[in-house]
C-alpha cells in the first residue's frame, strides 16, 4: 500500500477563480467504483487526457479525479500566457539545440490549436486573446538576456519586433523598461475561467468527481485508488498531477514544487486608464526569469506575479502572502507611478512543478500506469498537448510528437533533504537579489 502523504490545499484568495463565472462542482466520490480509465488531477494535462481517452475510447467511461475543485488548484493560478516559443534558459540563446527548439515549438503550437479549437467549440468565456507578449528588460542583465534571446528566436527563424524603452508607453502604459522584444505567438486567457470551461464541455463518458483527494494506492493486477469516503478500483492509472506524482510512488526527488506569488488589483477607473494609456490587454514576461511578470487584464485590472518560494510537500504557506503582497507593491509603484492609488484586491499563490534538468516525464511509469509530468512552469500548452499525446500514445497512436516525447530522458534527481531544500533555497534567494530592478 502507498500512502500518499501529502494532497493538494491552495489558499483561498486566488483572484482568478474568484472573478471566473460561478459553476456547479461535480460530486465528489463516495462508495466503491469500479473503471478501466482513471485520471488523477484536473488540470491542463488531466482535462485533455480525459477529453482525448473519451474521444480515443467512446463506449468507454473515463473516470477524472480532482482533489479539489475545478479552476481552485494550479491550473487556475498561474498567469494565463499560453506561449508557443520555446525558452530554454539552460542555453545561451535560450533555443539550444535547434532540431530539440522546432520540435518544442510543434508541441506548443498543437497546444494552443487545441485549445482554440476546443474554447471556440463550447463558447469557453475566458477571455482568450491572441495578444502575443512583451519580454521587456530594465538592467543591463535584463537587455543582454533579450539580446541572447534575439539572435536565438534569428537561428529558430520566428518572427519578433524589438520595442525601445521611449516607445514602450504606447504599448503597455508603463515608462518603466528600456526595451522589450514583442513576439505575436502567445494566447493569453483568464486561466481559472479556461479551467472550469474545459471541465464543463468534457465528453458525456468523462465522469469526473471533484473533491476528492487520493490517501492510498495500492498497485497490482488491479489498481485501488482509496480515500476518506470510499474506493475506485482500475484497471489503468494515469497520473496528471505534476508534483503529487511523487507522492504515489513514482519519480522520488525530481519534480520540485516551487510557489511563485501574485495580486491583481482593483478595476481602474475610466480616469485612471486615461492616465495609464497604452493598449487595453497586454502581458508582459520578465528578461530575468526571477522578475516580475505583468498583465493588464480584460477587466483593466493589473496582475503582478513574482517571489518564490520552496514548498517540499507541495502544500503553500498562508503566512507567505501578507510579506509577498507587499513585495508586489513595491514592484506595481516602480512600474506605475501614475496610479498611486489603485490597492490589490486579491493576493495568492499557485506552485510550477519544476526540474532540474528542465526535462518532463511522459510515458508509462510501472505496468498499468502512465503519466505526462512535470510541465516546467509551462503547463497551459505543455499541459494540454501531453495530454492529449499521452491519450493518444495509449491508444496505440504514434507520431513524431509522441516519438519526440518518449526519447526524453526526464527529470533528473534531485539531491536528498537537507542538502534539497538548503540548494533550491539559496538558489532562489540568490535569483530574486540578482534581479534587482527586473522583480
Amino acid at each position: 500500500m502507498q500512502k500518499v502523504t501529502s494532497t493538494p490545499a491552495d489558499d483561498s484568495a486566488c483572484g482568478w477563480y474568484h472573478l471566473s463565472g460561478p459553476r456547479q462542482p461535480r460530486p465528489a466520490h463516495s462508495g466503491m467504483k469500479k473503471a478501466r480509465w482513471t485520471i488523477i488531477g484536473a488540470g491542463y494535462t488531466g482535462l485533455a487526457a480525459a477529453r482525448q481517452m473519451a474521444l480515443n475510447f467512446p463506449d468507454e467511461e473515463i473516470v477524472l479525479v480532482e482533489a479539489q475543485e475545478v479552476g481552485f488548484g494550479t491550473a487556475g493560478r498561474n498567469a494565463g500566457f499560453a506561449i508557443d516559443l520555446p525558452h530554454d534558459i539552460g542555453a545561451e540563446d535560450y533555443i539550444g539545440d535547434l532540431e530539440t527548439a522546432r520540435s518544442t515549438l510543434k508541441l506548443n503550437l498543437l497546444g494552443q490549436s487545441v485549445l482554440r479549437d476546443i474554447v471556440q467549440s463550447n463558447r469557453i468565456d475566458c477571455a482568450m486573446r491572441a495578444s502575443g507578449k512583451y519580454q521587456a528588460a530594465v538592467t543591463r542583465r535584463g537587455l543582454a538576456v533579450l539580446d541572447a534571446y534575439r539572435r536565438g528566436l534569428d537561428k529558430l527563424g520566428q518572427p519578433y519586433e524589438i520595442i525601445e524603452g521611449d516607445s514602450l508607453p504606447e504599448h503597455i502604459g508603463t515608462a518603466f523598461y528600456k526595451r522589450a522584444l514583442y513576439t505575436p505567438g502567445t494566447i493569453l486567457v483568464q486561466p481559472s475561467a479556461l479551467v472550469k470551461g474545459l471541465a464543463d464541455s468534457l465528453p458525456e463518458n468523462v465522469t469526473l468527481f471533484e473533491r476528492t483527494p487520493i490517501t492510498e494506492v495500492e498497485y497490482g493486477e488491479k489498481i485501488v485508488l482509496g480515500h476518506a469516503n470510499g474506493r475506485i478500483t482500475t484497471d489503468k492509472l494515469v497520473l496528471a498531477n505534476n508534483a503529487f506524482g511523487m507522492r504515489f510512488g513514482f519519480l522520488g526527488r525530481t519534480m520540485l514544487p516551487v510557489f511563485l506569488y501574485a495580486s491583481l488589483t482593483r478595476p481602474l477607473t475610466k480616469d485612471e486608464q486615461a492616465a495609464l494609456g497604452g493598449k487595453s490587454f497586454w502581458g508582459v514576461i520578465p528578461a530575468d526569469p526571477f522578475g516580475s511578470t505583468v498583465r493588464r487584464t480584460h477587466d483593466n485590472r493589473i496582475l503582478i506575479r513574482n517571489s518564490f518560494s520552496f514548498n517540499p510537500d507541495g502544500r503553500p504557506k498562508q503566512h507567505n502572502l501578507g510579506r509577498m503582497a507587499k513585495r508586489h507593491r513595491v514592484s506595481f509603484e516602480r512600474r506605475f507611478p501614475k496610479l498611486p492609488n489603485v490597492g490589490f484586491d486579491y493576493t495568492w499563490s499557485g506552485s510550477l512543478a519544476l526540474s532540474q534538468n528542465h526535462q518532463g516525464f511522459f510515458g508509462q511509469l510501472a505496468p498499468g500506469v502512465y503519466g505526462a509530468l512535470c510541465c516546467n512552469g509551462l503547463g497551459i500548452t505543455r499541459g494540454t498537448v501531453t495530454g492529449t499525446l499521452l491519450a493518444d500514445w495509449i491508444a496505440g497512436k504514434r507520431s513524431d510528437l509522441i516519438d519526440f516525447l518518449l526519447s526524453s530522458s526526464g527529470p533528473n534527481k534531485a539531491p536528498p533533504e537537507p542538502f534539497l531544500s538548503l540548494g533550491v533555497n539559496a538558489t532562489l534567494w540568490w535569483g530574486q537579489r540578482k534581479a534587482g530592478l527586473e522583480s
